[in-house]
């Protein structure tokens, strides 16, 4: 398996080459024009207006869209098109936005590819980050392989999961995805962030933020390993929240055996799995 981070992407794009990708499908002058001028819309600083040379716009609607046609092209279709025909062994690439994967059946093949993909992004501008770039052993196989090659079975981030191979209950191969260590260390000092800022807001008040920012966490998160993971992340909240209840009511000292009663101290439990097992 292939991972690889662009970087800088969004600040990357070549306009020029964007330009004539998007002309492929799009013939109306007055469209391309309208595109022309997004691309090359300025930003105010400090009063004066620097004008993109590169880059797609910051913050702008259309930027996500003009960052994926430019991946498509480069990337997409090049590997379907051109890498896949000449693979001996089974690859596929997953890609969402920047962040891409590509998984292969042999090892060569992806070492190959590596120096490939490289070379291919040099070409319009962009380039890889040497150390969130990597060759890994994944896969349904990988145990045998391991023995076979003498690496360790690795583990990777995607889209905000961290990806293992590991066993089910019926000892079959099962892929583990749970929360990233990144992805809990942003909610988590986003809940913290919100109580420390609203800790003098009334105690319903803040159960049903925090009840709504953990649901919103479990509607993404909630598959079918994460339960322990997500029992723990709901504990850290309480412990947080315990802090800040100290700190806003020092009279108070918030037992557990007072806290864990209360009706407005309730916060919801992770759904056993929202998403079906794969």
């Amino acid at each position: 398996m292939y991972e690889a981070d662009i970087r800088g992407y969004f600040n990357h794009v070549n306009h020029e080459w964007l330009e004539k990708m998007i002309s492929l499908r799009i013939a109306d002058p007055g469209i391309l024009r309208l595109i022309n001028k997004w691309l090359g819309a300025g930003v105010m600083d400090n009063g004066v207006v620097v004008v993109n040379r590169e880059g797609t716009p910051q913050g702008g609607p259309i930027s996500p869209c003009l960052a994926n046609i430019y991946l498509h092209y480069i990337l997409d279709l090049w590997f379907e098109k051109v890498i896949k025909p000449r693979l001996k062994g089974e690859g596929h690439l997953v890609r969402f936005v920047d962040d891409f994967v590509v998984c292969f059946q042999n090892s060569r093949e992806a070492s190959e590819f590596k120096r490939a993909v490289e070379e291919r992004l040099r070409k319009f501008g962009l380039e890889t980050v040497p150390e969130k770039t990597q060759l890994l052993l994944f896969g349904r196989y990988a145990r045998e392989q391991r023995i076979y090659y003498g690496i360790k079975i690795g583990t990777f981030n995607f889209l905000g999961f961290k990806h293992v191979c590991g066993k089910d209950s019926d000892g079959k191969f099962a892929l583990i995805r749970i929360p990233s260590q990144k992805s809990i260390r942003k909610f988590l000092d986003g809940t913290y962030g919100w109580l420390r800022k609203n800790m003098h807001k009334a105690r319903r008040v803040q159960q049903a933020k925090l009840t709504m920012m953990l649901n919103g966490f479990y509607q993404y998160f909630s598959l079918y390993h994460c339960q322990r993971k997500l029992a723990w992340i709901r504990h850290e909240v309480e412990l947080q929240w315990i802090r800040v209840l100290k700190d806003q009511s020092q009279r108070h000292r918030m037992y557990w055996s007072y806290l864990s009663s209360a009706d407005w101290f309730k916060l919801p439990f992770a759904p056993l799995a929202i998403h079906p097992k794969v």
